[in-house]
C-alpha cells in the first residue's frame, strides 16, 4: 500500500525575510521585496533591480572558515535547511538518519563563485584559482553541504531542471516516501546568482524587466509586464512519511498528495505553444492526487511576468481545469519576491503551506493593466480570506520542464 506524505517542517530565506514567518508575514503585507541591487556595481546595466536576501551577514550563521567555503547558494540551502530541520524537531532519538534524504536543488549552482575565480584566473593566473572552486561551483552541493552540515544520510540528489528544480525536488521526494524507500527528506532549492554574469546573460536574452521602478517591474498577468526579476534565498520543506510523523508526534502542517511532470520538448527557452506541456502536468498531477479539477481551490502560479510564460500559463490552466478555470483562485508571489530561478517552487510551495494553515490566498500584487490573454481569477492586489483545502503550485523551466504538486490540508 503507498504511503501517505506529510509536511512537518518549514525554512526559508528570501527577499522578503531571513525565515519563514518574515517571508510569510511579506506576503500577507503585500511587500515588494525588489529594489535596487547593491551586490554588484550595476553601471552599464539595463536591469537594475532585483530580489536580494537584505542586510545578509554569513557570520550570522556560519563560522568564517565554513562560510568561506561556501558558495551563496549553498549558504542559503543550509540556513532554510535548518530551520526546516528545527521546525520538524527531528532527532537521532525520533528518527534514524539513515533513512533521512536530501532533495535540494539549484537551477545554477554556484554561479557568484564561477564569476569571482574567472576574474582571480584572468587577473592572476591559473594557479591563483581557488582549490575549493569546484566543490563551490558544482550544482549539487547544497544538498551535499545540507546533508553533512546535519548528518543526514539517506539518499541525496539535486535535481537541476532550471527554473521548475525545487518543485521536482519536491515531487521525487514524495514519490521517495510513498515507496518506503526513505522515511524522511529534506527537499527544496537554493538560488544565489545575482551577479554580474547572471544578470547579463538574462539581460542579453531578453528575459529580464528594464523597469527602474521597482513597483512595475515584476508584475505577472499585467498587460505592461516586460520581463522578470531574479530573486534569491533558499527555501526547505521537510516531506515525512504519515505514520513516522505520527509516532513522534511531530506537527502536520499539510499534506501532498499529487505530482505530475511533462516536457515541452519544444524549445530551450519558450514555453511550448497554448501551454500544452504545463497543462498535461497539471493534468497529470490531478489524475496522481485521485481528484477532478473542481476540486482544487488555488493555484500558485509560476506567473514569472514574462510576456509568454503568463499567456501560455493561462491557457495551460484553461485546458487542464477545463471550463472550472474560471472559478479557481489564482495567484503569482513572484511579485514580492522576484524569480528565484532554481529556488522558486519550493518558496511558493511554502507560501502555499501557509495559505491552507492561514486560510488567506496570497495577492497578484502591483497589477493594475488587464490583458484579456490573462483573463483568470487573479486576485489582484487584495488578500482573500478563504478556507482552502487543496492548493496547486506550478513549476515551468527553461529546456521545457514542467512540474506541478498538490498540497491538500492535513486531515488524520
Amino acid at each position: 500500500m503507498e504511503k501517505r506524505v506529510v509536511i512537518t517542517g518549514l525554512g526559508a530565506i528570501s527577499p522578503l525575510g531571513k525565515n519563514v514567518n518574515e517571508s510569510w508575514d511579506g506576503i500577507k503585507n503585500k511587500k515588494c521585496g525588489i529594489d535596487k541591487i547593491t551586490l554588484f556595481d550595476i553601471t552599464g546595466f539595463k536591469c537594475t533591480l532585483a530580489g536580494e536576501v537584505k542586510d545578509y551577514n554569513p557570520a550570522e550563521y556560519l563560522d568564517l572558515k565554513q562560510a568561506k567555503r561556501l558558495d551563496r547558494s549553498s549558504q542559503f540551502a543550509i540556513i532554510s535547511a535548518r530551520e526546516a530541520f528545527n521546525d520538524s524537531k527531528i532527532t537521532t532519538e525520533n528518527t534514524d538518519f539513515n533513512r533521512i534524504g536530501v532533495f535540494i536543488s539549484s537551477g545554477i549552482g554556484g554561479i557568484q563563485t564561477i564569476e569571482e575565480q574567472c576574474e582571480i584566473c584572468n587577473a592572476k593566473g591559473y594557479n591563483r584559482v581557488s582549490p575549493m572552486f569546484i566543490p563551490m561551483v558544482i550544482a549539487n552541493m547544497p544538498a551535499g553541504n545540507v546533508a553533512i552540515d546535519l548528518g543526514l544520510k539517506g539518499e541525496s540528489i539535486a535535481i537541476v531542471s532550471a527554473c521548475a528544480s525545487s518543485t521536482h525536488a519536491i515531487g521525487e521526494a514524495f514519490k521517495t516516501i510513498k515507496e518506503g524507500t526513505e522515511d524522511v527528506i529534506l527537499a527544496g532549492g537554493s538560488e544565489a546568482a545575482i551577479c554580474k554574469l547572471g544578470i547579463a546573460g538574462f539581460e542579453n536574452m531578453k528575459a529580464l524587466s528594464t523597469s527602474e521602478d521597482k513597483n512595475r517591474a515584476s508584475i505577472p498577468f499585467d498587460k505592461e509586464r516586460s520581463g522578470f526579476i531574479m530573486g534569491e534565498g533558499g527555501a526547505v520543506l521537510v516531506l515525512e512519511e504519515l505514520e513516522h510523523a505520527k509516532k513522534r508526534n511531530a506537527k502536520i502542517y499539510a499534506e501532498v498528495i499529487g505530482y505530475g511532470a511533462t516536457s515541452d520538448a519544444y524549445h530551450i527557452t519558450s514555453p511550448s505553444p497554448d501551454g500544452e506541456g504545463a497543462a498535461r502536468a497539471m493534468k497529470r498531477a490531478i489524475e496522481n492526487a485521485k481528484i477532478t479539477a473542481k476540486d482544487i481551490d488555488y493555484i500558485n502560479a509560476h506567473g514569472t511576468s514574462t510576456h509568454l510564460n503568463d499567456m501560455y500559463e493561462t491557457m495551460a490552466v484553461k485546458t487542464a481545469l477545463g471550463d472550472y478555470s474560471k472559478n479557481v483562485m489564482i495567484s503569482s508571489t513572484k511579485g514580492n519576491t522576484g524569480h528565484l530561478l532554481g529556488a522558486a517552487g519550493a518558496i511558493e510551495a511554502i507560501f502555499s503551506v501557509k495559505a491552507i494553515e492561514e486560510g488567506i490566498v496570497p495577492p497578484t500584487i502591483n497589477y493594475k493593466v488587464k490583458d484579456e490573454d490573462c483573463d483568470l481569477d487573479i486576485v489582484p492586489n487584495e488578500i482573500r480570506k478563504k478556507d482552502l483545502n487543496i492548493v496547486m503550485s506550478n513549476s515551468l523551466g527553461f529546456g521545457g520542464h514542467n512540474a506541478s504538486i498538490i498540497i491538500k490540508k492535513f486531515v488524520d
